[in-house]
């Protein structure tokens, strides 16, 4: 009996470079397993050749999934940067965006450093906004050549191609990436004793409302973005305003720890409900990045996250 759920982890995280959803890339992946499972009789070969086999049955349902033109993206991929002041304007769908997926659902438990490193820069929201502006079976070839590191025999196999094609295709593919503004290295792993205290003087400041320790944690050209919002915001001192405006809605909200796409992430509530997801990418020892996902209540269970804020335990 062929043993599929042990490659989930992995094809979601292939399905996740390839569609931009955590919510599409677990669909999927089930109906990968289901074709899979339906088809069993006709696979009797090894482990390494059933793994070839799922990440062709993968491809295929990603490249039936992208057939229409419209693509995922980030706030800064769709607009320039705004001024403090303006307002968020019009939200738009929530196939605009580039969405977020917990770690769990995309990295292994456990695996080596190295190579652990390698693939949680491979699911950082901006990468895999990049790789959405490559055509479906650019992106596939590049997806197996650079991260996952297959032959390109291999790859030309799995998409019934050649290896001249599958090169071709990579040297393109590459070239459109390298114009891509992927910023410096965002993800962690894990958190040294310097990021880890960055990261708790961010929740406490963020809970009290400490602006000025807020603007303290900020690298000098941070962004932040409000997906499903084209508005965001590039420069600390252009952030600090923001955050210093009277009338801050997120006085008094609380956070509760999270990871997503290789980050440091938190659960945002708000007058004890949930509110947002928020996605950080540090850079040494400041906050590079903020993206705050105003979509708590699809994003939460994906997450594990309750919807409302955990009373404390009561003690008698």
């Amino acid at each position: 009996m062929i043993e599929l759920d042990e490659h989930r982890v992995e094809l979601t995280a292939y399905c996740y470079r390839m569609l931009g959803s955590g919510f599409e890339a677990e669909d999927a992946v089930q109906e990968t397993l289901v074709r899979a499972w339906r088809h069993r009789e006709r696979f009797d070969e090894g482990r390494s050749a059933l793994r070839s086999w799922l990440y062709s049955i993968a491809t295929n349902v990603c490249l039936d999934m992208l057939r229409s033109p419209q693509r995922r993206a980030r706030a800064m991929d769709l607009a320039p940067a705004a001024r403090p002041g303006t307002s968020l304007g019009r939200p738009l769908p929530e196939h605009t965006w580039v969405q977020p997926v917990p770690d769990s659902r995309i990295l292994p438990a456990n695996g080596d450093p190295a190579e652990l490193a390698v693939l949680r820069e491979s699911v950082r929201l901006a990468f895999v906004a990049a790789l959405q502006n490559l055509p479906p079976r650019q992106r596939a070839v590049l997806i197996l050549r650079d991260v996952l590191r297959w032959r390109a025999d291999e790859v030309a196999a799995l998409l019934d191609s050649t290896t001249a094609s599958v090169n071709s295709a990579l040297h393109r593919a590459r070239a459109t990436l390298a114009g891509a503004d992927l910023g410096p290295p965002g993800g962690f792993d894990p958190l040294d004793e310097r990021q880890r205290s960055l990261l708790d003087r961010y929740v406490a400041a963020f809970e009290r409302h400490d602006v000025e320790t807020l603007v303290a944690v900020l690298h000098e050209d941070a962004t932040m973005s409000m997906p499903p919002f084209t508005w965001w915001l590039r420069g600390r001192e252009d952030l600090a305003a923001v955050l210093r405006a009277p009338g801050q809605p997120c006085e008094n909200d609380r956070l509760l720890p999270a990871a997503a796409n290789g980050c440091p992430a938190f659960g945002q509530y708000r007058d004890g409900h949930g509110f947002a997801l928020v996605v950080l990418e540090l850079r040494g020892e400041r906050i590079a990045n903020t993206t705050t996902f105003l979509d708590a209540p699809r994003l939460f269970p994906l997450f594990g996250l309750p919807m409302s804020f955990p009373e404390p335990a009561r003690t008698t």
